[in-house]
């Protein structure tokens, strides 16, 4: 292969060019179908040419020999690789002779692919390039001239392949494509592929991983669900060092995990892979959302606990439930109404006789004088009814799927209903306009969007070859067609887009058409949950679990759920409490509110055959959710904290232990354990009867946030029995961290609150924090013009004094209300304090500094000991440092 050694910024190490003579020799295999027929030969490389800039390399591929199986081969392939940043390189494959569906950039903004040809431009590239790898990159891609055609990203670093699919086949077909990578079986460790219910959040050799968005209860493990996330992380041991690899694909698809390979069998549009250079899993999801989209903030009343039923059924039954948890002492923040509340199932209405308007706001208006929020369901069928005003305003500005000609007419819960079509930009203005008329009668605080996969409960009949493509992807585990109970793929969305190929957008579409409407219509900071979901869709909405059954399995099931959420860019995730289907237990609730409490999205639901299951209902649920929710209460600070940071890097609130221990490779498999942050360690019982965990304790201090005397030290990383009596959950905190309680179980960054500060030291005697606070609800989070403060903490030994600090940053929110009244620190050398410590405070006000008062006490818990300072009233939005003279 011929190379320009005028190439400028591009280089060829030597590492790299020996991976590429190695690539050389591998012989080439077909690929097959599953009755062992010949899919595809692959495809021969014909010529390559890199940009002068360095950062885009192209290549002309060429059929090898031809196969029928599946449909035709395209005969011609145009190739490119593009370093959009140094931590990302994108490699599309695509028709090089017609153009071809893939996901609009007005979806998921990004840059536009290079159409560059070989017959442009040829004086500023180099032809017969093989290898492309900017000089400021840590990644190597590099191309293979043996036939088949393949391709290397490989770590300048370390030389190690990130992607290789050299040595297997790539088919391309108008509606198959399929394409491999190798994997190093020993140490690849995969996470993400979703969204399927899963006993293990690590995929298993043998996993099959269908994405076709459906609606399948999620108590159906290892099926596909709601949402379709082509997306993985790949951590290596034992390193840790850590990659990402999407597939921005649309279409339908089946991915085989072997352990040794990844393989991708897709029915339509393009490849088009980024794949991201980490090295940490934190670094992976930073450059992940950087392309797909931020995270969408929540509003700070969201993190507070919620209940729902599908089957409440009147407002006075609203008003029990309501009373029912004031009175038994448990928090309440957020009362949700299923589609009971509707006029026969219809969108933007109230049952004139169960639900009436004037109840119904009398309602709203008292939860909300309460600090509460009231949140309703939105199913997207709009019932077909001429009296419907709904209905003549859609139909009125025709925004409605087509099929067949006309309207596609599907049948949900209210009967015959249409469809709107969020590709339509004036679906989205119909939608905005009906939620702000319908907020005009009931100021609901947020939307909960439902059945938007599309959920049909009809199945019509095939109309074109769209409806059944060659390849059947495993639909529902059982190959059904894809028109299995929803809108059928022949039909037509606004540009004559076809249902084939933007069914997996429809709950985006939706959520990004619920969420600027909630800003347009309050102003304030939206919050959308959705049940259905695609790359990109964390930007819009949060995001639960679905409808998952009471019993122990799904409990368990829930922790892999919401970690694989936090991966795909959804930070704002949890499951069902007590479960959906079924009959919950009183231990099973017990137990499953233990951990619910704690999920980032934290709401008890069930479905209306089922009993009834509000917290309050049973005494020893009771206990339960009241210690639970009490500490989960006084650590909202800390997830909202935790928001913040999600909605600026991308990072998950709830997140595997390997985010924080990536150098410690047991941490790989763990499914029963997670992390909110980087520094509360949550380790729930799964198992019925149980009164003690197996937990994994990583490396460092931990600390029971139930009980300060109860710690932890594991100097290498240890698995610990640890006793969890039947009302406790163990959550520990991670030495070296700091932590902003709040006294109070309301939701609000606007009352008056009092405020503890946390430090649980770690073995050298220090600990950092810091807190994020504005006024929960404005639309920007820690934006250029919206008002925030970030506060930052650290405490430190030295000399027989401890050193408290705040500094404040950023400072342009303000208020008065948010008061410091204790400090409390844990983790002192035994022995190492007084009785009465001396305290010395100093702060400095905006305007003038001044000194105060504040008592303290030591005390010894343990093998530790500890300081406690109360008496204070510090504003936490002032700078200050507290010295206490321990001896």
């Amino acid at each position: 292969m011929e190379t320009n050694t005028v190439r400028m910024r591009s280089i060829i190490s030597s590492h790299a060019f020996f991976l590429f003579l190695a690539a050389l020799s591998l012989l080439p295999s077909p690929s097959l179908s599953q009755d062992d027929s010949v899919v595809g030969y692959g495809y021969r490389f014909i010529s390559s040419q890199a940009d002068v800039s360095g950062n885009l390399l192209t290549a002309q591929l060429q059929v090898i020999r031809n196969s029928s199986f599946y449909g035709a081969d395209i005969q011609k392939l145009y190739f490119a690789a593009s370093f959009e940043n140094k931590n990302q390189i994108r490699i599309r494959i695509t028709d090089a002779e017609e153009p071809r569906w893939e996901v609009p950039t007005e979806i998921i903004p990004r840059q536009r692919p290079s159409e560059q040809r070989h017959d442009e431009g040829g004086s500023a590239a180099a032809r017969g390039h093989a290898v492309l790898s900017p000089p400021d990159s840590d990644l190597v891609l590099s191309l293979t001239s043996t036939s088949p055609f393949g391709f290397t990203v490989s770590r300048r670093s370390s030389g190690e392949f990130l992607f290789r699919t050299d040595g297997g086949s790539l088919v391309f077909k108008d509606r198959y494509l399929e394409i491999s990578s190798s994997l190093p079986g020993d140490r690849a460790n995969l996470y993400g592929i979703g969204e399927h219910t899963r006993k293990s959040f690590r995929l298993v050799p043998g996993d099959k991983l269908t994405l076709w968005n459906a609606d399948t209860a999620a108590m159906n493990p290892d099926v596909n669900l709601y949402g379709s996330h082509p997306f993985y992380m790949d951590v290596r041991s034992p390193e840790g060092k850590a990659h990402g690899v999407l597939l921005l694909n649309s279409n339908g698809m089946d991915v085989i995990y072997s352990g040794n390979s990844i393989t991708y069998r897709v029915i339509g549009g393009v490849l088009d892979f980024y794949i991201f250079a980490g090295p940490s899993p934190v670094e992976v999801l930073d450059q992940y959302t950087e392309l797909i989209g931020r995270p969408a903030p929540m509003p700070y009343w969201s993190f507070g606990f919620q209940q729902c039923r599908y089957g409440y059924k009147n407002y006075t039954e609203l008003e029990e439930v309501v009373a029912g948890y004031a009175n038994a002492g448990i928090p309440l923040t957020v009362m949700w109404t299923d589609i009971d509340y509707m006029d026969a199932y219809k969108d933007f209405t109230l049952d004139p006789v169960n639900f009436p308007a004037d109840k119904m706001r009398q309602f709203v208006d008292h939860l909300h004088a309460n600090g509460q929020k009231y949140v309703v369901i939105l199913d997207p069928g709009i019932s077909v009814n001429t009296t419907y005003a709904t209905y003549q305003r859609g139909m009125e500005a025709q925004v409605f799927i087509k099929w067949n000609g006309t309207n596609y007419l599907g049948v949900v819960w209210p009967g015959p209903v249409y469809f709107p079509d969020f590709l339509n930009p004036a679906a989205s203005q119909f939608w905005s306009n009906e939620i702000s008329i319908f907020r005009k009668t009931l100021p609901v605080d947020g939307l909960w969007i439902d059945m938007n996969e599309i959920s049909n409960f009809i199945t019509s009949p095939p109309l074109t070859d769209l409806d059944t493509p060659p390849y059947s992807i495993n639909n529902g585990g059982v190959r059904r067609p894809i028109d299995n109970n929803t809108v059928p793929a022949s039909s037509l969305h606004y540009g004559d887009l076809t249902e084939y190929n933007v069914h997996n957008l429809y709950g985006l579409l939706e959520s990004r058409a619920t969420h600027d409407a909630l800003i347009k219509d309050t102003g304030k900071r939206p919050f959308v949950l959705s049940r259905s979901t695609f790359v990109g869709s964390g930007k819009y909405t949060a995001h639960w679990t679905g409808d998952n059954a009471a019993k122990w399995e799904d409990l368990a099931y829930s922790i892999p759920s919401i970690l694989n959420s936090g991966l795909f860019g959804i930070p704002m995730i949890g499951a069902d409490i007590c479960g959906f289907n079924g009959n919950t237990t009183e231990e099973l609730c017990s137990r499953w509110i233990q951990l619910g409490a704690f999920y980032p999205f934290s709401r008890d639901h069930s479905e209306k055959s089922s009993i009834r299951q509000e917290l309050y209902l049973w005494k020893s649920v009771a206990e339960s959710a009241k210690k639970a929710l009490g500490l989960r209460y006084r650590l909202l600070p800390y997830y909202y904290t935790q928001m913040f940071y999600a909605h600026k890097s991308g990072t998950p609130i709830a997140r595997p232990l390997f985010f924080s221990f990536p150098e410690d490779p047991h941490t790989y498999g763990i499914n029963t354990q997670f992390l909110i942050g980087d520094a509360i360690l949550v380790s729930p019982v799964l198992q019925p009867g149980a009164t003690s965990v197996e937990a994994y304790f990583p490396k460092g201090r931990w600390f029971n946030l139930f009980d300060y005397a109860d710690i932890i030290e594991a100097p290498s990383g240890q698995e610990i029995t640890i006793q969890a009596p039947s009302d406790t959950i163990n959550v520990h905190a991670r030495g070296g961290s700091i932590f902003v309680l709040q006294n109070t179980t309301t939701a609000s960054l606007t009352t008056s609150t009092s405020l503890e500060i946390l430090a649980v030291l770690d073995e050298e005697g220090n600990a950092t924090g810091e807190v994020f606070i504005d006024d929960g609800e404005v639309v920007e989070m820690g934006g250029d013009v919206s008002e925030w403060t970030i506060i930052r903490f650290t405490c430190r030994i030295e000399g027989g004094k401890a050193h408290v600090r705040s500094v404040v940053v950023n400072g342009t929110y303000w208020t008065d209300k948010l008061v410091v009244d204790k400090v409390v620190i844990l983790g002192l050398k035994s022995g190492s304090t007084s009785a009465l410590p001396r305290v010395h405070i100093e702060n400095q006000l905006i305007s003038a500094g001044k000194v105060l008062a504040g008592k303290a006490s030591s005390s010894s818990r343990g093998r530790f000991d500890s300081v406690e300072i109360t008496g204070l009233s510090q504003s936490i939005l002032e700078k200050f440092h507290i010295q206490i003279d321990l001896v």
